[in-house]
């Protein structure tokens, strides 16, 4: 597999500004249309458009709301292989604390010569699993409190 380079958007004010004028309509336009699995995108001021699949519309809808937080966005593909300092960018984590996980089974990577490897999708299947656990626990500690008619 290839390492990628991430690319950043960072936006700015006027970046920010596009997006919260955009996101509602691009929300409800696929609130209006949710049973299809494509979407008509006008692409340009003569009204060419194109068809694409709804999840990237979906994709672009969660950017979007990023872009318009504020936020810097990156969209790496799932095969993409990380170094480990690019892999705990993006959890949001030190690389001592990603190396801990790697090292304890927690996600899958390889190493080439002397160095780890962590695709891309093996971040997201961790993250999909943190919060499964986390919504077990939490579900566990609610369950808990009215127990004890703490709640």
């Amino acid at each position: 597999m290839t390492a990628l380079t991430i690319d950043q958007i960072v936006p700015g004010r006027h970046d920010i500004d596009v997006a919260l004028e955009a996101l509602p309509h691009v929300e409800a336009y696929l609130a209006r249309r949710h049973e299809r699995d494509t979407v008509r995108v006008v692409v340009d001021e003569n009204e060419e458009s194109v068809v694409v699949p709804r999840g990237v519309v979906d994709l672009m809808a969660r950017v979007l709301a990023l872009v318009a937080a504020g936020e810097s966005v990156s969209i790496v593909p799932s095969h993409a292989e990380l170094t480990t300092q690019q892999a705990a960018d993006l959890l949001n984590v030190s690389r001592p604390f990603l190396i801990g996980l790697l090292e304890a089974g927690r996600i899958e990577y390889r190493t080439v010569g002397k160095h780890r490897r962590v695709k891309a999708g093996s971040l997201h299947d961790y993250l999909r699993e943190d919060d499964r656990r986390r919504r077990e626990a939490a579900d566990e500690l609610s369950a808990l409190n009215q127990e004890m008619g703490l709640t």
